[in-house]
Protein backbone atom coordinates (compact mmCIF):
# COMPACT_ATOMS: atom_id res chain seq x y z
CA UNK A 1 0.00 0.00 0.00
CA UNK A 2 1.18 3.30 -0.86
CA UNK A 3 1.18 6.80 0.76
CA UNK A 4 -0.45 9.82 -1.03
CA UNK A 5 -0.81 13.30 0.46
CA UNK A 6 -0.29 11.47 3.91
CA UNK A 7 -3.34 8.80 2.96
CA UNK A 8 -3.00 5.01 2.57
CA UNK A 9 -3.96 4.68 -0.97
CA UNK A 10 -3.17 1.29 -3.25
CA UNK A 11 -1.56 2.53 -6.57
CA UNK A 12 -4.13 1.77 -8.76
CA UNK A 13 -7.04 4.34 -9.44
CA UNK A 14 -9.91 3.99 -10.96
CA UNK A 15 -10.97 6.91 -13.25
CA UNK A 16 -14.46 7.14 -13.72
CA UNK A 17 -14.46 8.80 -17.04
CA UNK A 18 -15.41 5.93 -19.27
CA UNK A 19 -17.42 3.24 -17.56
CA UNK A 20 -19.83 0.96 -18.81
CA UNK A 21 -22.69 2.03 -20.90
CA UNK A 22 -26.25 0.30 -21.42
CA UNK A 23 -27.65 0.64 -25.39
CA UNK A 24 -28.88 3.92 -24.74
CA UNK A 25 -25.53 5.31 -23.85
CA UNK A 26 -26.68 5.73 -20.42
CA UNK A 27 -24.15 4.22 -17.69
CA UNK A 28 -24.70 1.30 -16.62
CA UNK A 29 -24.18 1.47 -12.44
CA UNK A 30 -25.63 -2.20 -12.30
CA UNK A 31 -22.20 -3.40 -13.63
CA UNK A 32 -19.93 -0.27 -12.15
CA UNK A 33 -21.05 -1.50 -8.63
CA UNK A 34 -19.43 -4.91 -9.57
CA UNK A 35 -16.75 -3.06 -10.81
CA UNK A 36 -16.63 -0.93 -7.61
CA UNK A 37 -17.33 -4.08 -5.10
CA UNK A 38 -14.06 -5.86 -7.18
CA UNK A 39 -11.56 -2.82 -6.70
CA UNK A 40 -12.27 -2.31 -3.43
CA UNK A 41 -11.89 -5.94 -2.09
CA UNK A 42 -8.37 -5.53 -3.54
CA UNK A 43 -7.30 -3.14 -0.94
CA UNK A 44 -7.71 -0.38 -3.74
CA UNK A 45 -9.93 3.19 -2.93
CA UNK A 46 -9.02 5.83 -5.14
CA UNK A 47 -11.85 6.69 -7.44
CA UNK A 48 -11.55 9.58 -10.08
CA UNK A 49 -14.22 11.56 -11.51
CA UNK A 50 -15.06 15.09 -12.68
CA UNK A 51 -17.44 18.03 -12.82
CA UNK A 52 -17.91 17.66 -16.71
CA UNK A 53 -17.52 13.98 -17.09
CA UNK A 54 -21.11 13.47 -18.15
CA UNK A 55 -22.90 11.44 -15.23
CA UNK A 56 -20.17 10.42 -13.84
CA UNK A 57 -20.63 11.83 -10.77
CA UNK A 58 -24.11 11.09 -10.42
CA UNK A 59 -23.18 7.17 -11.35
CA UNK A 60 -20.29 7.34 -7.95
CA UNK A 61 -22.98 8.01 -5.82
CA UNK A 62 -25.02 4.90 -6.48
CA UNK A 63 -22.52 2.85 -7.27
CA UNK A 64 -19.96 3.78 -4.94
CA UNK A 65 -20.92 6.70 -2.28
CA UNK A 66 -24.65 5.12 -1.66
CA UNK A 67 -23.11 1.32 -0.93
CA UNK A 68 -19.82 1.58 0.84
CA UNK A 69 -19.06 3.45 4.27
CA UNK A 70 -17.41 7.23 3.45
CA UNK A 71 -14.15 5.87 5.53
CA UNK A 72 -13.34 3.10 3.22
CA UNK A 73 -12.70 5.40 0.06
CA UNK A 74 -11.51 8.44 -1.63
CA UNK A 75 -13.19 10.29 -4.40
CA UNK A 76 -12.06 13.08 -6.35
CA UNK A 77 -13.59 15.58 -8.70
CA UNK A 78 -12.57 18.50 -10.52
CA UNK A 79 -13.15 22.56 -11.01
CA UNK A 80 -13.10 23.19 -14.79
CA UNK A 81 -13.15 27.00 -15.18
CA UNK A 82 -13.78 26.29 -18.89
CA UNK A 83 -17.06 24.97 -18.31
CA UNK A 84 -18.12 27.77 -16.50
CA UNK A 85 -19.91 31.04 -17.58
CA UNK A 86 -18.34 33.44 -15.01
CA UNK A 87 -16.24 33.39 -11.71
CA UNK A 88 -19.83 32.82 -9.69
CA UNK A 89 -20.61 29.67 -11.85
CA UNK A 90 -17.16 28.31 -11.51
CA UNK A 91 -17.30 28.47 -7.96
CA UNK A 92 -20.73 27.02 -7.52
CA UNK A 93 -19.16 23.43 -9.23
CA UNK A 94 -18.04 22.14 -6.08
CA UNK A 95 -21.65 22.62 -5.02
CA UNK A 96 -23.05 20.84 -7.49
CA UNK A 97 -20.73 18.45 -7.24
CA UNK A 98 -20.91 17.98 -3.51
CA UNK A 99 -24.62 17.39 -4.44
CA UNK A 100 -24.42 15.31 -7.31
CA UNK A 101 -21.68 12.58 -5.25
CA UNK A 102 -23.76 12.99 -1.75
CA UNK A 103 -20.63 11.92 -0.34
CA UNK A 104 -20.43 15.30 2.32
CA UNK A 105 -16.97 16.00 1.17
CA UNK A 106 -14.25 15.52 -1.37
CA UNK A 107 -11.15 13.97 -0.49
CA UNK A 108 -9.30 15.25 -3.62
CA UNK A 109 -10.44 18.43 -5.77
CA UNK A 110 -8.40 19.57 -8.89
CA UNK A 111 -8.12 22.40 -10.84
CA UNK A 112 -8.72 21.14 -14.19
CA UNK A 113 -7.02 20.53 -17.49
CA UNK A 114 -4.65 23.45 -16.91
CA UNK A 115 -2.79 24.82 -20.66
CA UNK A 116 -1.19 27.76 -21.50
CA UNK A 117 -4.57 28.49 -23.54
CA UNK A 118 -6.98 28.66 -20.24
CA UNK A 119 -4.56 29.64 -16.88
CA UNK A 120 -5.48 33.17 -17.21
CA UNK A 121 -9.15 31.72 -16.93
CA UNK A 122 -8.01 30.38 -13.59
CA UNK A 123 -6.14 33.18 -12.11
CA UNK A 124 -8.87 36.12 -13.02
CA UNK A 125 -11.69 33.61 -11.44
CA UNK A 126 -9.40 33.71 -7.94
CA UNK A 127 -9.73 29.76 -8.05
CA UNK A 128 -6.46 28.85 -6.73
CA UNK A 129 -7.31 31.10 -3.33
CA UNK A 130 -10.32 29.70 -3.67
CA UNK A 131 -9.17 26.11 -3.24
CA UNK A 132 -7.71 27.22 -0.03
CA UNK A 133 -11.10 28.40 0.91
CA UNK A 134 -12.68 25.30 0.46
CA UNK A 135 -10.55 22.88 2.26
CA UNK A 136 -10.37 25.70 5.23
CA UNK A 137 -13.99 24.80 5.52
CA UNK A 138 -13.62 21.32 5.00
CA UNK A 139 -15.56 20.84 1.37
CA UNK A 140 -12.20 19.31 0.20
CA UNK A 141 -8.91 17.76 2.06
CA UNK A 142 -6.20 17.83 -0.57
CA UNK A 143 -5.44 20.04 -3.10
CA UNK A 144 -4.25 19.78 -6.45
CA UNK A 145 -4.57 20.40 -10.38
CA UNK A 146 -4.24 18.59 -13.64
CA UNK A 147 -2.17 19.46 -16.56
CA UNK A 148 -1.71 20.09 -20.13
CA UNK A 149 0.85 21.91 -21.31
CA UNK A 150 4.84 22.68 -21.08
CA UNK A 151 7.13 22.22 -18.60
CA UNK A 152 7.77 25.61 -18.00
CA UNK A 153 4.02 26.53 -17.39
CA UNK A 154 4.01 23.56 -14.66
CA UNK A 155 7.37 25.00 -13.05
CA UNK A 156 5.63 28.44 -13.11
CA UNK A 157 2.59 26.92 -11.47
CA UNK A 158 4.85 24.42 -8.75
CA UNK A 159 6.51 27.46 -8.01
CA UNK A 160 4.02 30.26 -7.40
CA UNK A 161 1.42 27.55 -5.65
CA UNK A 162 2.89 25.59 -3.03
CA UNK A 163 -0.64 25.11 -1.83
CA UNK A 164 -0.24 22.34 -4.43
CA UNK A 165 -0.19 18.91 -2.88
CA UNK A 166 -0.31 17.10 -5.92
CA UNK A 167 -0.10 16.99 -9.76
CA UNK A 168 -2.40 14.94 -12.63
CA UNK A 169 0.85 14.53 -15.56
CA UNK A 170 -0.62 12.41 -18.92
CA UNK A 171 2.00 10.14 -18.83
CA UNK A 172 2.54 6.79 -20.98
CA UNK A 173 5.63 5.25 -22.78
CA UNK A 174 4.45 6.82 -26.17
CA UNK A 175 4.02 10.45 -24.58
CA UNK A 176 7.17 10.15 -22.45
CA UNK A 177 9.27 11.68 -25.17
CA UNK A 178 6.64 13.29 -27.45
CA UNK A 179 7.76 16.76 -28.24
CA UNK A 180 4.13 18.36 -27.53
CA UNK A 181 3.14 16.33 -24.68
CA UNK A 182 6.18 16.61 -23.23
CA UNK A 183 5.64 13.84 -20.63
CA UNK A 184 9.61 12.96 -19.08
CA UNK A 185 10.18 16.93 -18.92
CA UNK A 186 7.08 17.41 -16.84
CA UNK A 187 7.17 14.45 -14.91
CA UNK A 188 10.89 15.64 -14.14
CA UNK A 189 9.80 19.20 -13.29
CA UNK A 190 7.29 17.89 -10.25
CA UNK A 191 10.25 15.48 -9.19
CA UNK A 192 12.06 18.90 -8.75
CA UNK A 193 9.78 20.35 -6.73
CA UNK A 194 8.72 17.14 -4.69
CA UNK A 195 5.20 17.23 -5.69
CA UNK A 196 3.66 13.91 -6.38
CA UNK A 197 1.89 12.60 -9.84
CA UNK A 198 -1.19 11.12 -10.20
CA UNK A 199 -1.14 9.66 -14.08
CA UNK A 200 -3.51 9.60 -16.69
CA UNK A 201 -3.80 8.73 -19.77
CA UNK A 202 -1.12 5.68 -19.48
CA UNK A 203 -2.63 3.66 -22.13
CA UNK A 204 -3.28 6.97 -23.95
CA UNK A 205 -7.10 6.36 -24.52
CA UNK A 206 -6.65 2.64 -25.37
CA UNK A 207 -4.59 3.04 -28.26
CA UNK A 208 -1.49 1.10 -25.91
CA UNK A 209 -4.27 -1.87 -25.20
CA UNK A 210 -4.48 -2.27 -28.88
CA UNK A 211 -1.51 -1.34 -30.66
CA UNK A 212 -0.24 -1.96 -34.34
CA UNK A 213 1.20 -4.98 -35.18
CA UNK A 214 4.21 -4.05 -35.09
CA UNK A 215 4.50 -3.12 -31.39
CA UNK A 216 2.24 -6.09 -30.46
CA UNK A 217 4.94 -8.24 -31.94
CA UNK A 218 7.87 -7.45 -28.95
CA UNK A 219 5.40 -6.99 -26.21
CA UNK A 220 3.59 -11.12 -26.92
CA UNK A 221 7.30 -12.24 -27.65
CA UNK A 222 8.35 -11.17 -24.33
CA UNK A 223 5.72 -12.27 -22.64
CA UNK A 224 2.75 -15.03 -23.38
CA UNK A 225 1.07 -14.25 -20.25
CA UNK A 226 1.07 -10.20 -19.55
CA UNK A 227 -1.47 -7.90 -21.16
CA UNK A 228 -0.98 -5.47 -23.78
CA UNK A 229 -2.43 -2.85 -21.42
CA UNK A 230 0.16 -3.88 -18.58
CA UNK A 231 2.98 -3.09 -19.83
CA UNK A 232 1.87 0.25 -20.11
CA UNK A 233 0.55 0.89 -17.01
CA UNK A 234 3.36 -1.04 -14.93
CA UNK A 235 5.28 1.61 -16.93
CA UNK A 236 4.30 4.00 -15.73
CA UNK A 237 3.38 2.58 -12.30
CA UNK A 238 6.99 2.43 -11.79
CA UNK A 239 8.27 5.94 -12.06
CA UNK A 240 9.50 6.72 -8.39
CA UNK A 241 7.37 9.84 -8.15
CA UNK A 242 4.18 8.32 -9.37
CA UNK A 243 1.77 7.75 -6.43
CA UNK A 244 -1.25 6.93 -8.60
CA UNK A 245 -2.00 5.46 -12.14
CA UNK A 246 -5.51 6.22 -13.15
CA UNK A 247 -7.93 3.43 -15.33
CA UNK A 248 -10.72 4.38 -16.84
CA UNK A 249 -11.99 1.05 -16.72
CA UNK A 250 -15.09 0.11 -18.90
CA UNK A 251 -15.85 -3.05 -18.03
CA UNK A 252 -15.41 -5.94 -15.89
CA UNK A 253 -12.19 -7.54 -17.87
CA UNK A 254 -10.45 -4.45 -18.06
CA UNK A 255 -11.09 -4.82 -13.92
CA UNK A 256 -10.15 -7.79 -13.56
CA UNK A 257 -6.95 -7.35 -15.86
CA UNK A 258 -5.81 -4.20 -14.14
CA UNK A 259 -6.15 -6.03 -10.38
CA UNK A 260 -4.25 -8.97 -11.61
CA UNK A 261 -0.44 -6.98 -11.74
CA UNK A 262 -1.70 -4.07 -9.58
CA UNK A 263 -3.03 -5.10 -6.04
CA UNK A 264 0.38 -6.50 -5.47
CA UNK A 265 2.23 -3.99 -7.69
CA UNK A 266 6.18 -5.25 -8.58
CA UNK A 267 7.85 -2.34 -10.89
CA UNK A 268 8.70 -3.13 -14.41
CA UNK A 269 12.20 -5.28 -14.41
CA UNK A 270 15.50 -4.21 -16.13
CA UNK A 271 14.83 -6.53 -19.29
CA UNK A 272 11.09 -5.09 -19.38
CA UNK A 273 12.23 -1.91 -19.29
CA UNK A 274 14.02 -2.92 -22.45
CA UNK A 275 11.16 -4.37 -24.07
CA UNK A 276 9.56 -0.92 -23.74
CA UNK A 277 11.83 1.14 -25.13
CA UNK A 278 12.02 -1.28 -28.47
CA UNK A 279 7.99 -0.83 -28.53
CA UNK A 280 8.65 2.66 -28.33
CA UNK A 281 11.07 2.58 -31.15
CA UNK A 282 8.36 0.73 -33.12
CA UNK A 283 5.70 2.98 -31.99
CA UNK A 284 8.14 6.14 -33.51
CA UNK A 285 7.73 5.18 -37.08
CA UNK A 286 4.28 5.05 -37.17
CA UNK A 287 1.98 8.12 -37.74
CA UNK A 288 -0.86 8.81 -35.44
CA UNK A 289 -2.99 11.56 -34.12
CA UNK A 290 -2.43 11.96 -30.60
CA UNK A 291 -6.03 12.07 -29.19
CA UNK A 292 -6.92 10.61 -26.13
CA UNK A 293 -10.89 10.90 -26.32
CA UNK A 294 -11.42 12.96 -23.92
CA UNK A 295 -14.47 14.87 -25.44
CA UNK A 296 -13.43 18.37 -24.80
CA UNK A 297 -13.61 19.24 -28.26
CA UNK A 298 -16.94 18.21 -29.03
CA UNK A 299 -19.23 20.20 -26.81
CA UNK A 300 -19.19 23.43 -28.49
CA UNK A 301 -18.92 22.05 -32.01
CA UNK A 302 -21.81 23.55 -34.41
CA UNK A 303 -21.30 20.94 -36.75
CA UNK A 304 -21.85 18.21 -34.23
CA UNK A 305 -18.30 16.53 -35.35
CA UNK A 306 -17.82 13.55 -33.21
CA UNK A 307 -14.09 14.17 -33.71
CA UNK A 308 -12.63 12.15 -31.46
CA UNK A 309 -14.12 9.04 -33.43
CA UNK A 310 -13.16 10.09 -36.43
CA UNK A 311 -9.80 10.27 -35.31
CA UNK A 312 -10.02 6.69 -33.79
CA UNK A 313 -11.04 5.78 -37.73
CA UNK A 314 -8.16 7.37 -39.19
CA UNK A 315 -5.96 6.37 -36.96
CA UNK A 316 -6.93 2.56 -37.68
CA UNK A 317 -6.86 3.57 -41.04
CA UNK A 318 -3.22 4.92 -40.84
CA UNK A 319 -1.95 1.88 -38.56
CA UNK A 320 -3.69 -1.17 -40.09
CA UNK A 321 -4.63 -0.02 -44.12
CA UNK A 322 -7.68 -1.40 -44.39
CA UNK A 323 -9.84 0.91 -46.53
CA UNK A 324 -13.22 -0.57 -46.61
CA UNK A 325 -13.04 -1.32 -42.78
CA UNK A 326 -11.78 2.48 -42.38
CA UNK A 327 -14.76 3.37 -44.15
CA UNK A 328 -17.53 1.14 -42.98
CA UNK A 329 -16.19 2.06 -39.56
CA UNK A 330 -16.51 6.18 -40.70
CA UNK A 331 -20.32 5.48 -42.33
CA UNK A 332 -20.99 4.28 -38.81
CA UNK A 333 -19.38 6.98 -36.88
CA UNK A 334 -21.29 10.01 -39.12
CA UNK A 335 -24.79 8.14 -39.24
CA UNK A 336 -25.77 10.55 -36.41
CA UNK A 337 -23.52 13.31 -36.47
CA UNK A 338 -21.57 15.79 -38.93
CA UNK A 339 -18.99 14.44 -41.74
CA UNK A 340 -15.17 15.73 -41.32
CA UNK A 341 -16.19 17.59 -44.28
CA UNK A 342 -18.37 19.48 -42.56
CA UNK A 343 -15.95 21.59 -40.83
CA UNK A 344 -16.26 25.20 -40.68
CA UNK A 345 -13.14 25.90 -39.25
CA UNK A 346 -14.14 28.15 -36.63
CA UNK A 347 -11.34 26.54 -34.18
CA UNK A 348 -13.00 26.16 -31.19
CA UNK A 349 -12.20 22.47 -31.07
CA UNK A 350 -8.38 23.43 -31.51
CA UNK A 351 -8.58 25.67 -28.68
CA UNK A 352 -10.31 23.43 -26.29
CA UNK A 353 -7.68 20.08 -27.15
CA UNK A 354 -5.30 19.47 -24.61
CA UNK A 355 -3.22 17.90 -26.99
CA UNK A 356 -2.95 20.92 -28.98
CA UNK A 357 -4.08 18.77 -32.03
CA UNK A 358 -4.73 20.13 -35.42
CA UNK A 359 -8.05 19.15 -35.56
CA UNK A 360 -9.42 21.40 -38.43
CA UNK A 361 -6.21 20.03 -40.64
CA UNK A 362 -6.73 16.53 -40.10
CA UNK A 363 -10.55 16.77 -40.75
CA UNK A 364 -9.95 17.62 -44.31
CA UNK A 365 -7.41 14.73 -44.22
CA UNK A 366 -10.21 12.57 -43.06
CA UNK A 367 -12.98 13.92 -45.54
CA UNK A 368 -10.25 13.77 -48.40
CA UNK A 369 -9.94 10.41 -47.59
CA UNK A 370 -13.76 8.74 -46.66
CA UNK A 371 -15.73 11.41 -48.39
Amino acid sequence: MSTFCGEEIGKLGFGLMRLPRNEDKTINTDEMSVMVDRFLDAGLKYFDTAYVYEGSEEAAKIALVQRHPRESYFITSKLNANAAKDEADAKNQINVSLERLGAGYIDFYLLHALSEKNVDIYDAYGLWDYMKQLKEEGKIRHIGFSFHGSPELLDRLLKEHPEAEFVQLQINYVDWEDPIVQSRRCYETAVKYNVPVVVMEPVKGGTLAVPPQSVREILEKASDTMSIASWAIRFVASLENVKIVLSGMSNLAQMDDNLSYMKDFQPLNEAEQAVIKEAQEAFAKIPQIPCTACHYCTGGCPMQINIPELFKVMNRYMLFHQEEDAKRRYAGVTAEGGKAGDCIGCLQCEGECPQHIHITEWLGKIAEAFE
